[in-house]
């Protein structure tokens, strides 16, 4: 059983397929309630396709708003009505007087509460606005994070613990790129919407250190196709809008969504 579900998921992949199913065994099987931590998109998949082999259990997949990335789950016998159990997120608001304050990105808020000793899987999506910021925690750690996030980049924050009703999700901005490739191939579009040469792009992709559509991928040579969402560690991330349409000389057209 555990070999033929194995069969359907990356070998680095394992260690959360265990986890996930044995939340999914003890609420089909014993009864038991399991509120995660904040899971990528990727996990939220793995656990819903375990879930729906099971009859007996319900899952519950929730940010904080419609659209979050991140998510936390809740795992229940079927019976239970999932959508009235507390999921235990709170929004911290980080402002500050410092006119440098609007130059901070999503990375700079990341590490200065990762700098504080915090587990990634405690924090949800990250709404970057003008005149500030807003994260998505679990409960347990906002009153940590208030009491101690006091520089965000070197530049002096002030945070305000708020209910999920106050979030104000920003919608991603894409920066529009329109390319002409040969083919495809996950190297070859990394390579140009990155500007880096083909051979610089492969190491980090044998690494391990490329995922598409959250996925760990090491071969360069992986197509892509339309809608899949590509990140590279140190780099950024992109989306495939459009993957259609031939030039003259027999290129391929495609227009990518670069996040900024």
């Amino acid at each position: 059983m555990k070999i033929e579900v194995y069969e359907h998921f990356k070998p680095e992949e394992r260690q959360f397929v265990d986890r996930a199913s044995e939340w999914v065994v003890n609420a089909g099987e014993y009864h038991e309630v399991k509120l995660t931590d904040f899971l990528d998109p990727r996990q939220c998949f793995i656990l819903e396709s375990l879930a729906n082999r099971h009859p007996d259990v319900a899952v519950r997949i929730d940010g904080g708003y419609e659209g979050a990335e991140r998510c936390r789950a809740f795992i229940a016998p079927d019976y239970r009505e999932l959508e009235h159990e507390p999921m235990k997120m709170k929004v911290l608001n980080i402002t500050s007087g410092d006119q440098k304050f609007i130059t901070l990105q999503h990375g700079d808020y990341l590490g200065a509460i990762l700098g504080l000793g915090l587990k990634r899987d405690k924090i949800g999506d990250i709404q970057v606005h003008e005149d500030g910021c807003q994260v998505v925690v679990t409960e347990e750690i906002v009153d940590y994070l208030d009491l101690h996030l006091r520089q965000v980049h070197r530049i002096g924050v002030m945070t305000e613990v708020m209910e999920l009703s106050a979030l104000k999700p920003v919608n991603a901005e894409l920066q529009e790129m329109d390319l002409t490739v040969a083919s495809l191939r996950l190297d070859g579009i990394v390579s140009d919407v990155f500007r880096l040469s083909r051979s610089k792009i492969l190491v980090p992709i044998k690494a391990g250190r490329c995922r598409v559509n959250w996925k760990t991928e090491e071969d360069p040579s992986a197509p892509l196709k339309a809608g899949d969402i590509v990140a590279l560690q140190g780099f950024g991330r992109f989306k495939v809008l459009e993957a259609d349409g031939v030039t003259k000389k027999g290129r391929l057209r495609v227009k990518i969504g670069k996040f900024v």
